[in-house]
């Protein structure tokens, strides 16, 4: 019994070191080995093929990676699937994890964790001043609206250029804090129902508390040089998001410097050149109604 159960860890151990090394090139396959739910049955998440599309030609370069959220919920010794597959997939970058709880007996070479919760300001900007600005920063945290954007407030302008900052799950967007007050009422919970009655989403497409809507409106800032309102101050995303993916329920954003300019307007306001065509002096003498729509682009600095 004792050589059988010697085989047994032997073949563990073999394949915990050999197949991920097979399977170093190929996401998906390292998806399927380290139980991350990217396959394709029935509620899993199918990103593997956008992170495939923006990582891999990256992949071998020595980059710095944060990953919100770590998994295996209140138990200190279970979760960490995904940094193990980021570990892989990127051989020479440095992997960070941070989780509510503490995670710390997951760590192990080129992996490193912190323990503290995403909606927390001075937690992560004390991560950042210990480990330096990032290559890449994936939530896969809580998924609550509030903690999404707070994090992406917090820690967008610690990416490097080029940097990429990666939001998953933005369904929650969509979802009210399900039962409310009154889901400490409710039978036979678990914990992954426990979270959706307080991801704090919307019924309203158009809620500007949801996620969604937050990234929705960082849409606009990519075309802030078009904006046609003189004095409009443009803010920190306006001038340093220069794309963004947005897939099924994934958001993938690239940081760098938007700047390429307009050829009819020079901050924000219309060219001589154009209002010497239009045979007018100046913008007022257009008779636009900038007053009406003034607090919408204040809006667009915040």
């Amino acid at each position: 019994m004792k050589l059988v159960n010697y085989y047994k860890t032997f073949l563990n151990n073999f394949k915990q070191k050999i197949i991920p090394l097979v399977y170093q090139n190929d996401l998906k396959k390292l998806g399927l080995f380290y139980e991350t739910k990217w396959g394709e049955e029935q509620g899993d998440h199918m990103y593997v093929q956008h992170y495939e599309k923006h990582f891999y030609s990256i992949r071998r370069k020595n980059l710095k990676i944060l990953e919100i959220g770590i998994g295996g919920y209140d138990n200190p010794n279970e979760g960490g699937n995904s940094l193990k597959l980021w570990k892989t997939y990127f051989p020479n970058s440095r992997i960070y994890g941070v989780d509510v709880v503490d995670k710390k007996a997951l760590e192990e070479d080129r992996i490193q964790i912190f323990q503290g919760s995403q909606n927390d300001e001075y937690f992560l900007k004390k991560v950042i001043e210990e480990i330096g600005e990032l290559d890449i920063i994936i939530d896969d945290g809580s998924h609550v609206n509030e903690h999404v954007i707070t994090s992406f407030k917090t820690l967008f302008s610690s990416l490097k250029d080029g940097g990429i900052y990666i939001v998953e799950d933005t369904h929650t967007s969509y979802w009210p804090s399900l039962f409310g007050e009154r889901w400490s009422t409710f039978g036979n919970k678990n914990v992954y129902l426990e979270n959706l009655a307080k991801v704090g989403g919307s019924l309203d497409l158009n809620d500007p508390k949801t996620s969604m809507n937050f990234f929705k409106r960082l849409i606009d800032g990519l075309n802030h040089e078009e904006f046609l309102f003189p004095g409009y101050i443009p803010s920190y995303f306006d001038k340093h998001i220069v794309s963004m993916h947005f897939y099924h329920n994934l958001i993938i954003m690239y940081k760098g410097n938007n700047i390429e300019g307009s050829n009819i307007l020079e901050n924000n306001t219309l060219r001589p050149y154009i209002l010497e065509e239009l045979g007018v002096k100046s913008l007022d003498d257009l008779g636009l109604d900038f007053a009406s729509v003034s607090d919408q682009y204040i809006r667009y600095r915040l």
